[in-house]
């Protein structure tokens, strides 16, 4: 791991990670959305081929329901057993963030409120390549599903032998997917945005994936809506001398299992850098050094990442300083992993520094509202000269029109 003292200008190439572009990537990605769009199911089979190496035929695209009880014979005995708590511990955060309509009224009969409506259809990716990301599916799946979405669509891309991952399958079964179909890369992911014969269109794509899902999420944002775009995967760790060197290599190790993850220790201890940085090993990563925690969260802060660890003394005392993270694990005990698989917030989380304005997957992802407004003629009245200024001000006479006819 390298040590970087903070404000060096080596920083700012952690700080800016996300504002580099591939235009090869971008036009590859446009080519095959424009085939999909164009050609529909064809396209779909033409890049499985070609991507996945695995040649199917229009009805193989939808993966059928015997195919999805038969994963059941494909998995361990136990594993069934060993999701009931985890399924609950996901439900019971959803369920406290659920956004209720409301209503309020004023003596005039002026009425105003929001009602919250589920999307009607969500398309979710679940990668498959170096790792099914079976967590992916249930940290994806239950908000939608407490949020009320109708139809939920699942797309993976098929392994050699044609076949979706049977824990992927066996999850979706669990949790009641509508649909699951057998399709990967940037090719799913205009499926989903524009529909082809086999695979509806949905209103929402949510999922992790390589560059090139991300960069089709950029791309058809507009046409549907996206969770966001996601990057590799990130932690930022911030400790001092009372940390313990063992913890941090074990959890920036972790993070170096997803390829091409950003794994940073922040301390302002020079014994503890050189503890972890002799214990990591040839391991990536980096160690800032600071003059004090104050300066760590303030680097913090400027990477914005994706998990934030603090293995200080006192947690919470740095949290009150923490502005831009995905989320935060507080003390020796709440390692990433417990995020990741168990303590129920989503880990589908912003990436390469979105964690300044984006926010973890919640239930408001996937609803909309509607702005409900109910005026009384005596209500109306009263608002007219304020409303006829500012008409007067835009120039736009025919809205004051439209208020006056109910008074003549």
């Amino acid at each position: 791991m390298k040590i970087i003292r903070y404000g060096s200008k080596q920083l700012e190439k952690i700080y800016n990670r996300g504002a580099f572009k591939k235009p090869r990537v971008e036009d590859k990605v446009k080519k095959i959305i424009d085939d999909v769009r164009s050609f529909g199911d064809d396209a779909l089979l033409k890049y499985t081929r070609k991507f996945d190496g695995v040649k199917l035929i229009p009805r193989q695209l939808k993966v059928a329901e015997i195919e999805i009880s038969g994963a059941y014979q494909n998995i361990s005995p136990n594993f069934v057993a060993s999701l009931k708590t985890v399924i609950e511990n996901v439900n019971r955060f959803y369920r406290k963030t659920l956004k209720k309509s409301w209503r309020m009224k004023d003596s005039d009969g002026v009425v105003l409120g929001e009602n919250y409506l589920p999307l009607e259809r969500v398309g979710i990716y679940i990668p498959a390549g170096t790792a099914p990301l079976v967590s992916t599916v249930y940290m994806s799946v239950l908000p939608a599903k407490i949020a009320g979405v109708k139809r939920i669509a699942l797309i993976s891309p098929p392994d050699k032998n044609g076949r979706i991952n049977p824990h992927i399958l066996v999850m979706a079964d669990l949790l009641k997917v509508d649909e699951v179909y057998r399709v990967g890369g940037a090719q799913g992911i205009a499926a989903l945005a524009y529909g082809t014969k086999t695979i509806p269109a949905v209103d929402k794509i949510i999922g992790p994936g390589n560059i090139y899902v991300s960069e089709a999420k950029r791309q058809v944002f507009g046409q549907v809506d996206i969770d966001m775009i996601a990057g590799p995967t990130e932690l930022v760790v911030i400790a001092n001398r009372f940390s313990d060197p063992k913890f941090i290599v074990a959890d920036l190790a972790a993070q170096k299992e997803h390829a091409k993850g950003l794994a940073v220790l922040i301390t302002n201890s020079k014994a503890l850098a050189q503890q972890v940085k002799s214990q990591s090993g040839d391991q990536d990563g980096f160690i800032i050094l600071t003059k004090n925690l104050e300066q760590a969260v303030e680097a913090s802060n400027r990477i914005a990442p994706e998990h934030l660890e603090i293995l200080v003394q006192n947690p919470k005392r740095l949290l009150k300083g923490i502005k831009n993270a995905g989320a935060i694990f507080l003390g020796p005990y709440s390692p990433t992993a417990v995020g990741d698989y168990v303590a129920g917030p989503s880990h589908v989380l912003p990436t390469a520094g979105t964690a300044r304005f984006f926010s973890g997957l919640s239930v408001c992802d996937f609803m909309k509202s509607n702005h409900i407004i109910s005026y009384s003629k005596k209500a109306l009245e009263k608002m007219r000269e304020p409303l006829e200024k500012i008409a007067g001000i835009e120039g736009l006479t025919k809205h004051l029109d439209s208020v006056k006819a109910r008074f003549e």
